[in-house]
């Protein structure tokens, strides 16, 4: 197990890592819509979470050299369902591939963010 770190995208902010790489695969931790330059949470409300969201996911694939384009599997938590229409359209600037997914509701995220993704990638 191979752990993968990019400066590019937020500090763990726990016991864990950005993601791991096995074999050809990698697992991210579940990435929030923090800024990595400035370590706070993007202003804005879902739109600008999800963006930025999804630009650390795509700092930490490549930093393990892999392509958005390769991710098999997504996990995405939102704070409020009423939100996924307005996630789905930025989410799928980024994901074009259309891996499989799970998308659910949550009581509460870190930080109290509208939103968190994590995603299975082949490298």
């Amino acid at each position: 197990m191979e752990k993968i770190h990019t400066n590019h995208a937020p500090e763990a902010i726990g016991p864990y890592s950005q993601a791991v790489k096995v074999g050809n695969l990698l697992f991210t931790s579940g990435q929030i819509a923090i800024d990595p330059a400035t370590g706070n949470i993007v202003e804005g409300g879902i739109a600008e979470q999800t963006e930025r969201i999804m630009k650390n996911l795509t700092a930490v694939v490549e930093a393990a050299g892999g392509k958005m384009e390769s991710i098999v599997k997504t996990t995405c938590f939102l704070a409020d369902m009423a939100d996924f229409g307005v996630f789905n359209e930025v989410y799928a600037k980024f994901i074009t591939e259309k891996p499989a997914r799970s998308c659910v509701a949550v009581k509460t995220l870190p930080k109290n963010v509208l939103a968190e993704v994590e995603v299975i990638c082949e490298l």
